[in-house]
């Protein structure tokens, strides 16, 4: 707390985001995301729905729940962001620039106070910490989850019966979960369908209380588990259980982007085949594969990605590539050497390394990648299989 003009004491300003915040027990922290775009007010729906029904019936909380809204200016005018994607501003550089108060853009405030309260609550924790981040797009489409790939991240997402991405995160500089997840904390996050859809506030609601009950926040009878994982069942049918992004169109406000009407999530297309149109003219599909995120509103980063199914196969063989850690000799290879750091990063020479496909090195979670003329630096996360001893953000 600290002392206001008139020696009331008053509230730190990053407190106006937090919705609920209930705790008892020993257990782990939760930590939901809402409405980091302005103008997906599903999730704020969602969660409110859910403190009121703990509030209501008096159910125990094992450890602490803690519901954020995320950018307050432009959820309250109804857009996804003011001045910048605040879903894109992540990186380590940006947020040291905030902590020095070098930025004073739109966004900077509600960013510098979202990083004040995660900070507090995951500071704060005795245990595994979760965040959530709940989202909704502007195509109508089957609900889905995206994770970035750990086997810790990869087993909390297992909680829900929805279809599951990876890659996503990868494509994108400066997500939240991406900036998280290299703090040892499991994240997982929610496209529930279309914004205004009251559809996708139920299937939020549905996913928080599934994730409450996985991760011991609430004992198994607590809830209709089984009502609640039926809802995400019915609202994904038909939709493959694994997908790998392997494309994102990247857009800026001068393209002139739109994209052509009728695109939903996980629509077929082909390669070659028109999807979109800008200043330059026609936007074909690099490669055949599954339509996601398609942008049907004025602002964004992303004209949409490309996606494709993947065997559960690769999945269970790459937990136990990892889980023996035979990544430990993938610097034996030719033209593959261990970077700066030696148990994240890998320096591959593609002059040499060039038979080797990109997703030998995805079995081991080396997804991150930049390149530099003929080199190719691929990363991993650091907490794979193992959390952290304590979560200091």
């Amino acid at each position: 707390m600290s002392e206001g003009p008139s020696g009331v004491l008053e509230a730190p300003a990053h407190r106006r985001h937090t919705l609920g915040d209930r705790q008892g027990g020993s257990g782990p922290t939760m930590i939901v995301m809402t409405g980091l775009h302005g103008n997906e007010p599903a999730g704020g729906r969602a969660a409110r729905r859910v403190l009121a029904r703990l509030e209501r019936e008096g159910l125990e909380i094992n450890g602490r729940f803690v519901v954020l809204a995320g950018n307050l200016r432009a959820l309250a005018a109804g857009i996804r962001f003011l001045d910048c994607d605040l879903n894109r501003q992540w990186t380590q550089e940006r947020v040291a620039e905030l902590q020095n108060q070098a930025l004073n853009d739109a966004e900077a405030t509600e960013q510098r106070e979202l990083l004040a309260a995660i900070r507090e609550v995951a500071n704060q924790s005795t245990g595994p910490v979760y965040f959530l981040d709940l989202h909704t797009t502007s195509a109508v489409g089957p609900p889905f989850v995206t994770v970035g790939d750990t086997l810790r991240n990869r087993e909390f997402a297992r909680s829900f019966p929805l279809p599951l991405i990876f890659g996503l995160e990868e494509q994108v500089d400066g997500a939240l979960l991406e900036y998280l997840n290299n703090f040892g904390l499991i994240t997982l996050g929610a496209e529930a369908g279309q914004h205004d859809c009251d559809r996708s506030v139920d299937r939020l609601e549905a996913l928080m209380w599934l994730a409450l009950r996985s991760a011991g926040l609430l004992a198994p009878d607590a809830v209709e588990g089984r009502v609640y994982a039926g809802v995400l069942r019915e609202a994904s049918r038909g939709v493959p259980r694994v997908i790998e992004v392997r494309y994102r169109h990247a857009i800026d406000d001068q393209d002139g982007f739109e994209m052509l009407p009728g695109f939903h999530n996980f629509a077929p297309v082909e390669k070659g085949q028109v999807v979109a149109r800008d200043r330059n003219g026609p936007i074909h599909a690099r490669e055949s594969g599954l339509i996601l995120l398609p942008l049907y509103q004025g602002k964004g980063e992303d004209g949409f990605f490309i996606a494709r199914p993947l065997r559960t196969f690769w999945l269970y063989l790459s937990a136990f590539l990892r889980r023996f850690r035979i990544g430990a000799f993938l610097h034996w290879l030719p033209g593959v050497h261990c970077s700066r750091d030696q148990r994240l990063e890998l320096t591959i020479d593609t002059r040499i390394a060039r038979w080797y496909p990109l997703e030998v090195f995805h079995l081991f979670g080396y997804r991150k990648r930049r390149r530099t003329g003929d080199t190719l630096i691929v990363t991993r996360r650091a907490f794979d299989s193992n959390e952290p001893e304590t979560t200091r953000l």
